[in-house]
């Protein structure tokens, strides 16, 4: 069998089962819709680099030997060993560089979607599906460029490191991250999560932690049709205006610019024009979660869902501690993908690159783990993410998933 015949090996380099959820179709669209296409035959056209990126979310290896991972499927057939070389570092650097962070951003928009069927156990609070923002901070190589762009924390608990800020939109259900924005120390979490409005709907249930609440950003998001339950910090009380059957009550959130003065707009009279509202209308859950060691914690939840009837504190304040399941989408990002190595990439480009790569490499094996739990009805959180890595990892590297005839392999 010949090269001629088989075509080149660079059209058959792909992330075996990946390639399920990210297609190669799709990665073309993306790179036409970002100008990432080749205007001359490259040894490392920009799909193949894209499936690069992505493998470097999977394995800690060096350049090579990722790169060797991903043909390892075609050695076999020593017609491939003999007409082709493994690429050098530098010109997979080289190769990165030319793609730029532009293309792995736009694929993680198109392919990162819910994933939580109607059925689904755990994703939903009667018909809304429970959705949750939150932020972190994700440590990067100490170079020139790097500190120049992102900086590093400063004072007392300073860590070595320049950080990325990242803040997520996640679909607690599955551990879907569907939408994220990247930013720098300087940048606040409120700053970034008001960019995620365009990603929410009138189905979601949102849930954000004490750091997320502001006026404004509550009036974004509710303007964005999405229905809200977060959590106030302690020192922030709501004056009681109605008390409810089920132990919440009805108060109202107030703009900073009003506060103390008597200026008053309420909801129900600017017809629908929330920017115009700077006093909004709320229902407060407050409760007390007690732990092992006798003492205990005082919530306080707020929510656009008025009605007892349409849900109840009850059902709210256990809907809101699905939370956390967004802190453990981002532990599994951070610690499992790259085995606790952190980002590897040297400038503020590809460090963005490298980031949207391992955001769609984790939704893609959350997307695997969701497809098989749903066949049996089972809550995607009982199926072990590391196991499923682990699959993957060895999917990609067994050469029964490549076809040297370049058939795709059913999976």
């Amino acid at each position: 069998m010949s090269v001629k015949d088989v075509g080149k090996l660079t059209d058959h380099v792909s992330l075996g089962a990946l390639t399920r959820i990210v297609p190669r179709y799709v990665v073309d669209e993306v790179l036409a819709q970002t100008e990432r296409r080749e205007k001359r035959s490259r040894a490392l056209p920009a799909h193949v680099v894209v499936y690069f990126v992505l493998a470097l979310a999977l394995f800690t290896d060096g350049y090579e030997e990722v790169i060797r991972k991903l043909v390892n499927g075609l050695w076999f057939a020593r017609t491939w060993s003999r007409e082709w070389t493994v690429p050098t570092s530098g010109a997979m650097s080289q190769a990165r560089a030319r793609l730029g962070a532009g293309p792995l951003q736009a694929l993680f928009e198109t392919v990162a979607v819910p994933l939580a069927k109607p059925g689904t156990p755990g994703a939903w609070l009667r018909g809304w599906r429970i959705m949750a923002i939150d932020g972190v901070m994700i440590d990067v190589p100490d170079t020139p460029t790097n500190l120049a762009y992102y900086d590093k924390p400063q004072g007392g608990t300073r860590r070595p490191f320049p950080q990325v800020r990242a803040v997520g939109l996640c679909e607690v259900g599955t551990h879907a991250l569907i939408a994220a924005e990247l930013g720098t120390i300087h940048q606040g979490e409120r700053e970034l999560a008001v960019k995620l409005t365009s990603t929410i709907g009138p189905d979601m249930l949102v849930l954000a932690d004490r750091g997320f609440f502001s006026f404004d950003l509550w009036r974004d998001y509710m303007a964005a049709d999405a229905v809200l339950l977060w959590r106030l910090s302690a020192t922030m009380h709501l004056k009681p205006i109605t008390f409810l059957p089920d132990g919440s009550y009805l108060a109202e959130i107030v703009s900073k610019s009003v506060r103390g003065g008597r200026t008053r707009i309420a909801l129900a009279n600017v017809d629908g024009d929330l920017q115009l509202a700077t006093h909004i209308p709320v229902r407060v859950i407050e409760y007390r979660v007690e732990n092992h060691s006798a003492t205990s914690e005082t919530f306080r939840l707020i929510t656009t869902i008025l009605d007892p009837q349409e849900a109840s504190a009850d059902e709210l304040a256990a809907a809101y501690h699905q939370r956390w399941e967004l802190e453990t989408s981002f532990r599994e990002i951070e610690t499992y993908l790259r085995v606790g190595k952190g980002i590897r990439s040297k400038t503020p480009e590809l460090v963005q690159q490298e980031i949207w790569g391992l955001f769609v490499t984790h939704y893609a094996i959350r997307a695997f783990m969701s497809e098989a739990a749903d066949t049996v009805e089972m809550d995607p959180d009982r199926l072990s993410f590391t196991r499923t890595l682990h699959i993957l990892r060895r999917r990609i590297t067994d050469p029964a998933v490549f076809s040297p005839q370049g058939k795709t392999p059913t999976t």
